[in-house]
């Protein structure tokens, strides 16, 4: 079972970063940040004459990370309300990959499953829960299975490590992966 951790976070060893590490912590992981890699945002041309058109990115290699994994952590802190605007690029692009014959993207998507990791620092138990909806909807909509998820608390540098629900939950995802 190989797993890919792709965290959405805009700086190094954020809450959501530690969270997902917790989670993971002893498996069998590729960690990637997007903030490293160049997604372009989407162009949308599929109702266009002649369709998407190539994009001189790193999208490309982002999906055959993806499909060369069997579990997809997507990892996002909680940026006003929503997923963060790098996570937002690579999942609008999905849009072209759906009809890019060279990946047939969403049969080989819908083997897969999928976890969301995510923290906030606004009441994010309750705020956040419509990101997690967000999230299900996109992987129902490419026929992925939804394995679970889950939502830490934690604005500061370090302060999910406080969030002992959270922390109980990681411990048992990593248990579920194991």
């Amino acid at each position: 079972m190989k797993i890919l951790a792709i965290n959405g976070s805009a700086r190094d060893d954020g809450n959501t970063e530690l969270l997902t590490k917790k989670a993971l912590d002893g498996l069998d992981v590729t960690h990637i940040h997007l903030r490293d890699f160049n997604i372009r945002p989407i162009d949308d041309l599929r109702h266009t004459e002649g369709g998407f058109q190539p994009v001189e990115d790193d999208n490309d290699r982002l999906v055959e990370m993806m499909l060369d994994h069997d579990i997809l952590v997507f990892a996002t802190p909680v940026y006003w309300y929503g997923m963060s605007g790098i996570m937002k690029n690579l999942i609008d692009r999905w849009s072209q990959n759906l009809r890019d014959s060279r990946f047939d993207f969403k049969d080989k998507l819908s083997k897969k499953t999928a976890y969301v990791i995510c923290c906030g620092g606004d009441n994010p138990k309750l705020k956040a829960l419509p990101l997690i909806q967000q999230f299900s909807y996109i992987f129902d909509f490419v026929s992925m299975e939804f394995g679970g998820y889950i939502i830490g608390k934690g604005n500061q540098p370090g302060e999910v490590l406080n969030d002992i629900e959270a922390l109980a939950q990681a411990e048992q995802l990593n248990k579920h992966l194991n």
